[in-house]
């Protein structure tokens, strides 16, 4: 039985579940982390999208656009598959399978600016998805040399202090998760928040904020 170390800054476990070395946990941390995507994707389930309003510059005019339910089908699709892969994300006591559900994210969160069929949008997601590609070189990376130097990716592991991990392949971490979480990138980027399909645009905040929440107690653990 694993028991998590005390210096953990997610507290102790909650709740324990051993696949062999792959190891799921509930700490306090994690569990608030996990709740949060769950709403979250709960409300992307039932939650029928928003009307997108436009307003006209240099005068009082506005206007709705109709948002046909069938042709979002696809985007509330990759936003439950976003937040499920949130969900894993905030769970899994291994490195590798974080870096999976990870990219799963990053994928999805391109799937679901890219079900919007705007010039515009399409292509700040294609601008996206080469960020995202590109990250996940560091991201898996950072678990390749975890691997190498402590000979596990085991959490429960890498938690004590028996192990030390180097402090390039935790900066590799980070980085991949900045360039599969779209908030440093494209955080001001006018036309990812134009997309029609709130709320299956807001799983993209949601789901980058958690895992940059995960990755920081993941590194200062280690």
């Amino acid at each position: 039985m694993f028991n998590l170390p005390t210096t953990n800054i997610g507290g102790p476990e909650l709740f324990v579940l051993e696949f062999g070395d792959i190891v799921i946990y509930f700490s306090p941390y994690t569990a608030a982390l996990f709740l949060f995507a769950l709403i979250f994707t709960a409300l992307a389930i039932v939650s029928r999208p928003e009307q997108q309003v436009d307003i006209t510059f240099g005068g009082d005019a506005y206007y709705a656009k109709e948002v046909d339910l069938n042709s979002l089908q696809f985007q509330r699709f990759m936003a439950i598959a976003c937040g499920l892969a949130t969900l894993g994300a905030m769970v899994t006591g291994d490195v590798f399978n974080f870096t999976l559900f990870a990219s799963m994210v990053g994928i999805t969160n391109i799937g679901i600016v890219a079900a919007y069929r705007n010039r515009h949008v399409l292509n700040a997601a294609f601008q996206y998805g080469i960020v995202a590609m590109l990250a996940s070189v560091p991201l898996f990376g950072g678990a390749a040399i975890i691997l190498a130097n402590t000979g596990t990716l085991s959490m429960w592991e890498l938690f004590t202090d028996a192990l030390v991990v180097p402090i390039i392949a935790k900066a590799f971490l980070v980085i991949g998760i900045m360039g599969e979480g779209m908030a440093p990138f494209y955080v001001a980027k006018a036309e990812i928040t134009r997309a029609q399909g709130a709320p299956f645009i807001l799983m993209i905040h949601v789901s980058s904020l958690l895992l940059f929440l995960r990755v920081i107690e993941i590194v200062l653990s280690m």
